[in-house]
């Protein structure tokens, strides 16, 4: 039996030490093939035994494909190589691997979302930021930072020589959906009032977006925000005005104005639980869409959360929680078919584990 496994590792380490190879060939559509084994590999199977012997190498090769000039990547080998270095990130879990993959990457990362590429500012690397701070980041300033970088892809810092670009509606998606999943696991929130009331502000001029999935990004985000009390963080005690001291009225006047904006969603929510279908719209997605807003509407009104329950090996993994549904969602999406091969043999399960 040990020497059938040694045997299956050597095939794979040989079959991915040849992928390793060819990333570096010239020719764009070989490097492109050889990750998608890289990343068909990492996502079907742990590739610790590979990992051990050739981590460094393959992280600055799927770096090199993302840092500008470096190569003339395609678009499918930049998006190919960020979602590899996710694979990467959690097939080596909470390590000082992991540390280094986001020292490593985050810098490359953020230069290529806020340059003026017109690559729609690629899906993967959105996620493959989300993934290396959250299993590699560093406490809530890193996590802060990384969720600025995603909020910048959106909505740009404005200067002489920049001009707005109307982002698409799957890259606000997919901006929303990293950056949520990124709010979902923080608690310690630092409390700047505008930043707060844009944000939901934002957030609830999706709600009126025709795109469902917008939408949908929308207000699960919006969901985490409540759950998590960032509104409650700006409630004063009940004092007279004469009382208080300017801070304390300040945050006063932030919290009834958080409070007009909830309001606001709270009213947009229980419309698009209840939504009708319009021309041409798909059955599944609205069902989806009043499924999740007739959850808010409990969540708003009755302070329940959504749960998920589902048997992984001899283990019950649970959510109790819109951050860990948020969480486990993400997951699901970026692993795909291997969910629950990492979930079994990796460090997630101990996120949503309930013996």
């Amino acid at each position: 039996m040990g020497k059938r496994n040694e045997e299956v590792h050597f095939d794979q380490d040989g079959l991915l030490d040849q992928a390793l190879d060819a990333l570096d060939e010239k020719r764009g559509s070989t490097r492109e093939r050889a990750l998608s084994v890289i990343i068909g590999a990492f996502t079907s199977n742990m590739q610790h035994h590979f990992v051990d012997k050739k981590f460094a190498t393959l992280l600055h090769q799927c770096l090199a494909s993302i840092k500008k000039g470096s190569k003339k990547a395609s678009a499918k080998e930049i998006a190919l190589a960020s979602h590899a270095i996710g694979l990467l990130t959690l097939t080596v879990g909470c390590s000082d691997n992991a540390r280094e993959i986001f020292e490593e990457s985050v810098r490359p990362l953020d230069e290529f979302l806020t340059s003026k590429s017109h690559l729609t500012k690629i899906p993967s690397l959105l996620e493959c930021l989300a993934i290396i701070t959250f299993v590699g980041g560093n406490g809530l300033e890193e996590t802060e930072r990384s969720m600025d970088i995603l909020w910048r892809v959106i909505h740009p810092r404005l200067g002489s020589n920049v001009v707005a670009v109307k982002p698409s509606a799957p890259l606000i998606t997919a901006v929303v959906s990293a950056w949520s999943f990124l709010l979902s696991t923080m608690r310690n929130l630092k409390l700047n009032s505008k930043n707060w009331q844009n944000s939901i502000s934002y957030l609830s001029s999706l709600l009126d977006k025709e795109d469902r999935p917008v939408r949908i990004a929308a207000g699960e985000a919006l969901a985490v925000i409540f759950e998590i009390g960032i509104i409650e963080k700006f409630s004063a005690d009940s004092k007279g005005a004469s009382d208080m001291s300017q801070e304390e009225i300040n945050l006063q006047e932030s919290y009834t104005h958080l409070q007009g904006l909830k309001g606001k969603v709270i009213t947009q929510v229980k419309n698009l639980s209840v939504e009708a279908g319009g021309k041409g719209s798909a059955k599944k997605d609205l069902n989806n869409q009043r499924n999740l807003f007739r959850d808010i509407v409990e969540f708003f009104e009755c302070g329940y959360s959504p749960e998920i329950s589902m048997k992984i090996g001899g283990d019950s993994l649970q959510t109790s929680s819109w951050s860990q549904m948020i969480q486990l969602n993400f997951l699901k999406h970026f692993l795909g078919g291997g969910f629950i091969k990492h979930i079994q043999v990796g460090f997630l399960l101990a996120f949503f584990i309930r013996k």
